[in-house]
């Protein structure tokens, strides 16, 4: 697989299969990811991967909390701006409307999008997670190479044959994920990601993306 295949290729999966994911493939990927760039070289990433028992606990806790209605946790990071201006607004509410449009799920019916949403924490079935975190004291610039170092991952995982989908849902459930990896005090979960073989059986719509001419400047001497 190119890279051009791998990138348009890559999209958020929302249906795996039971098929493990074998070890030898996931530290390929990490060990290659691993030079991805980042400022300074100061790699800021800290991943957790998680499988088998300690994946089924994180899952099986997060679950507990969706049935006995335990609110989320409170954010550690803002994850959309308060007022989302256009065209971004626009774009966010198109995506919904795809996403929850190709399940059959009227805008109207909250509780069937509750339900299809909480799948995120059974992370869609997948069998293999990661759980990426960074030090509290890390500014924009850093958070923008993790930025980086997860899209490398994602297309390696592309070139395996393999897909994923990057979920800042867990962070809202962050404390449960730190009750079963215990990780450093001085850590923030920025988001977890799901790790499989595509159910391609699966319900599923591709967001589109915005033209090049509304997102890009070319200036030309």
């Amino acid at each position: 697989m190119d890279t051009y295949e791998a990138v348009t290729s890559r999209r958020a999966v929302r249906a795996f299969t039971e098929r493990p994911v074998p070890r030898e493939t996931l530290e390929r990927v990490l060990s290659t990811a691993a030079w991805a760039p980042s400022g300074s070289n100061i790699q800021p990433w800290r991943p957790f991967v998680v499988t088998g028992a300690p994946l089924a606990e994180i899952k099986k806790r997060a679950g507990e909390r969706l049935a006995s209605g335990d609110p989320w946790d409170e954010p550690e990071y803002e994850m959309y701006p308060a007022t989302l201006k256009a065209p971004y607004r626009e774009r966010r509410s198109a995506f919904g409307e795809q996403r929850y449009g190709a399940l059959g799920i009227p805008r109207e019916d909250l509780e069937a999008r509750q339900r299809a949403a909480a799948a995120n924490w059974d992370c869609f079935g997948a069998p293999a997670a990661l759980f990426c975190y960074i030090d509290r004291g890390m500014g924009p610039a850093q958070w923008a190479d993790v930025g980086m170092y997860l899209q490398t991952v994602m297309l390696l995982l592309r070139a395996e044959g393999l897909h994923s989908c990057p979920q800042m849902a867990w962070a809202k459930f962050h404390r449960t994920v730190a009750e079963v990896l215990s990780p450093p005090d001085e850590l923030v979960l920025f988001c977890g990601m799901s790790i499989g073989f595509e159910d391609v059986n699966a319900a599923d719509a591709r967001t589109g993306r915005a033209p090049l001419d509304e997102t890009v400047a070319f200036v030309e001497g």
